[in-house]
């Protein structure tokens, strides 16, 4: 089953593509009002599941000792694409591979070379495993940007319902931070229930808490910063939201 990614881990994907190395988890965690362990527990299931790949520097290759940066774009046989791109990392200065869906020029190959000579020897080397360079460019400017439309919403403030669900019929399934202010902050389910908090319609499957999924009975507490799933058998209304969310 794939992973769905919610409001809060696209905001934490944000936020590692803007600045990984100068983000931590209470950062995320503040701006998106959950705890800082739910930001580390995303983090690590995204990296489970193959969505975060890894952490990497940016450098500017032409400031040490004035090397080159280039981008061979390659033709490689379909059936043996794969290989190839695996194969070609092993070639001393060659720091990137991308596989494209097209016909020709299907492999880009991104290098760096002491010198003219150097790039040479790659081109070669390139060559050598079968690969036919299309084309060659050394590359004077990178410029990166996080994923415009996981980033945060100004109009919005911060996260109040994370996730929506339309099922059949009316039905919706929720995923809802808890505020400070919320009504039902701080009570048990049993409480919030006998205070009509949580009305016939309503059922809560599973309460999100730093690094645990917890199952919800009478006797659990609801706590600010939860992530809550809800699910709301006559939809998702202004008056479910603000007793789980606050105003």
């Amino acid at each position: 089953m794939g992973y769905r990614l919610d409001e809060i881990d696209k905001r934490i994907i944000y936020r590692l593509m803007q600045n990984a190395r100068d983000t931590s988890a209470p950062q995320i965690a503040d701006e998106v009002s959950v705890s800082a362990g739910t930001i580390r527990n995303r983090v690590q299931k995204m990296q489970e599941h193959g969505i975060i790949t890894g952490f990497h520097t940016n450098i500017d290759f032409e400031r040490v000792d004035g090397r080159l940066t280039s981008l061979f774009t390659c033709t490689a046989e379909v059936p043996s694409r794969e290989g190839l791109a695996q194969g070609i990392l092993e070639i001393p200065g060659v720091i990137n591979v991308r596989e494209l869906m097209t016909g020709r020029g299907n492999l880009q190959v991104k290098a760096v070379s002491e010198d003219t000579s150097d790039l040479s020897r790659i081109a070669n080397e390139l060559s050598n495993r079968g690969l036919e360079i299309e084309n060659e460019n050394l590359i004077q400017n990178e410029r990166f940007h996080p994923y415009h439309q996981f980033g945060p919403d100004e109009r919005q403030g911060h996260i109040s319902m994370t996730d929506l669900v339309s099922l059949s019929g009316e039905a919706d399934v929720v995923e809802l931070v808890i505020n400070s202010d919320a009504p039902i902050a701080n009570k048990t389910l049993k409480e919030a229930g006998r205070e009509g908090l949580i009305g016939d319609e309503l059922l809560v499957i599973a309460i999100e808490r730093d690094d645990s999924v917890l199952t919800p009975k009478g006797s659990t507490w609801i706590r600010p910063d939860d992530v809550v799933t809800v699910f709301s058998r006559g939809g998702v209304s202004q008056d479910v939201l603000r007793e789980f969310v606050g105003e």
